[in-house]
């Protein structure tokens, strides 16, 4: 019996069979041609080396067995064999080649972004998603919604954790099905990593970034991942959700957003007349705080310093100006964890979290702040940002002499003049390093795909009208690449793509007069 058994093992740890493929052990084929092409170029890879194992491993246990010295066996004499060298040095070489062929289709066709039907881009913080449908005006959170308590096993009688526990989240990504979807990932914070195995898409989002996948699902239905990146102390606690409709339910949900949205704007509007009392503010306070704020400082206020302050006693919740509260809930703290919170509450949500917080865990102040407190607070200190800012760019502007002649040109710009080539090299490298450095790099390599390099270009040593409208009016494939003709003025535009065509090695030798531009602006 025990020899069976031997022989069973040997068996099942030397062959794949279809009953292991289908287990849960192995890759799901997911739900796109892309994670199917993965699946198989998985099972390719993974017989190949089955088959080498076996061979490498039958050829030596066979000469172990059938050579062995008990049985007479004589090693052989022999030294170099040319035939040998070239035979296992080329029979690898064929398996790879035959590995890499099909490996590459795949990494192409995963990178291949072209000719989206939706843009949306998806933004990482700690520890949830920001989904923004572009050319939509929606956006939205996206946070795990299974109570905190019942992770943490606090409730009494716990309920059971479900099929998809911590797997839930309040409001999913929706996209439709049968079209192709492009995501633009990045992060506020710390890099995280978005994953959702049934599409095949596994994408770093790094602060500052900005990276790119893609999917097309052929069937509605809804589909699961994770946060894939070690993001800090709740990095479990940040799944994804992707529901997939049919087109004619996705056209519904985006008419739903837009009714959904329009009557938040008029509860906002609202809510700046309403006075709600201290223990209704304090209700809604604290079940905003348990949502948004527990999990890093706390359900009794003590924070988990220094990273996460503690808001008990604290001078900010205590005696600190409500004013500065508020603009610390509502646009975060920079260099901190501190987030803002402005896009994801309501208005009389953060008066609501504000009044609880300067008056729970025996800060006692008293204070009573409402929706309008916080609108005038945010009013206030965007009328302050705006103040210094003016003052920055006047200064600015008074320093560098090349910028100044291209504003006082905004108001009275002669698009008869013609400008020499080293007046508008010079002038398009301000306006480069000033409006297009962040994304195209200073070396005009990009930071592709996202932005594309723009050093041997198609569109810098392309066609310069092209060239031309793409900077004036954007890119309708890249969704990345803003229309710059409210920004910049028309000598400005000239100027800036002189200087692309012409800087890095491009020499086209093509000079670019505001006429040109102007021509291309009225069509």
């Amino acid at each position: 019996m025990g020899k069976h058994k031997l022989i069973w093992l040997i068996l099942v740890s030397l062959y794949t069979n279809i009953a292991f493929a289908e287990s849960q052990l192995n890759l799901t084929k997911g739900v796109t041609a892309v994670s199917r092409d993965v699946y198989d170029l998985h099972m390719l890879v993974l017989y190949i080396c089955t088959g080498i194992g076996v061979l490498v491993f039958g050829a030596m246990f066979w000469s172990i067995i059938f050579h062995r010295k008990s049985k007479g066996a004589k090693p052989a004499d022999f030294h170099e064999s040319t035939k040998v060298e070239v035979l296992w040095t080329a029979i690898p070489v064929v398996i790879l080649i035959a590995m890499a062929i099909p490996a590459t289709k795949t990494l192409i066709a995963m990178e291949d972004n072209n000719n989206s039907d939706v843009t949306i881009q998806i933004t990482g913080s700690q520890w949830k998603w920001h989904y923004k449908y572009f050319d939509q005006d929606i956006e939205y959170y996206s946070v795990l919604s299974t109570p905190r308590d019942q992770y943490q096993n606090h409730l009494d009688n716990t309920p059971l954790k479900g099929e998809n526990y911590l797997l839930e989240v309040d409001k999913p990504l929706v996209i439709p099905a049968n079209k192709k979807v492009r995501f633009l990932i990045t992060s506020d914070d710390v890099i995280h990593a978005w994953w959702v195995p049934a599409f095949a898409v596994k994408q770093d989002a790094n602060p500052g970034f900005i990276n790119e996948a893609w999917t097309n699902v052929d069937e509605p239905g809804i589909y699961r991942g994770q946060c894939a990146e070690l993001c800090g102390k709740d990095h479990g606690f940040m799944p994804i959700v992707v529901e997939v409709k049919s087109p004619e339910d996705y056209e519904l949900w985006l008419k739903e957003q837009h009714q959904r949205i329009a009557q938040a704007a008029d509860a906002e509007k609202a809510s700046l007349n309403a006075s709600l009392s201290k223990d209704e503010l304090m209700q809604l306070g604290e079940t905003t705080y348990t949502a948004y704020c527990s999990a890093c400082h706390q359900p009794t206020g003590q924070g988990l310093p220094p990273a996460f302050p503690a808001l008990k006693g604290s001078p900010i919740t205590t005696t600190g100006a409500i004013a500065d509260h508020i603009n610390i809930v509502f646009n975060g703290k920079a260099g901190t964890g501190m987030q803002g919170y402005g896009k994801q509450l309501s208005l009389k949500e953060i008066a609501a979290v504000v009044t609880f917080e300067r008056n729970a865990w025996g800060n006692d102040t008293g204070d009573l702040v409402q929706a309008a407190d916080v609108k005038s607070a945010v009013n206030n200190e965007s009328e302050a940002n705006d103040a210094v800012e003016a003052v920055e760019n006047k200064t600015a502007k008074e320093t560098d002499s090349v910028t100044e002649v291209a504003a006082e040109s905004t108001s009275i710009e002669d698009l008869t003049k013609e400008y020499s080539l080293d007046e508008l090299m010079t002038m398009g490298e301000q306006v480069y390093m000033k409006t297009c450095v962040a994304c195209h790099q200073p070396s005009g390599g990009g930071i592709p795909p996202a932005f594309p390099a723009l050093k041997g270009g198609v569109i810098t040593t392309g066609d310069v009208n092209a060239h031309i409208d793409i900077v004036l009016h954007g890119s309708k494939k890249n969704p990345a690449m803003a229309a710059f003709s409210g920004q910049l003025t028309k000598t400005e535009i000239a100027a800036v793509i002189t200087f692309e065509r012409n800087a890095w090695g491009n020499d086209t030798g093509d000079l670019v007069q505001p006429a040109a531009v102007d021509a291309a602006s009225a069509k």
